[in-house]
């Protein structure tokens, strides 16, 4: 979870944030997330996941930073 990615910051400024149950996860995944029941996935575009954080608050934070603009997936 802690692994650094470079954001594309061409193109699309629009990404998506969602709830993600840390159950549906890779197994070493899981094992980061402690005892947290959801994770918040930050996708672009294209569905390709971009960052996976624990906070929602954290998640559109993160995409601010980078000059995106994020939109709530319910």
């Amino acid at each position: 979870m802690n692994t650094p990615y470079e954001i594309n910051t061409e193109g699309d400024r629009i990404v998506y944030v969602k709830a993600v149950e840390v159950a549906e996860l890779p197994r070493d995944v899981r094992a980061q997330a402690g005892d947290l029941d959801h994770l918040y996935a930050v996708h672009d575009s294209d569905g390709q996941q971009l960052a996976l954080v624990a906070d929602r608050k954290l998640a559109f934070a993160l995409a601010r930073e980078h000059d995106l603009s994020p939109v709530a997936v319910h």
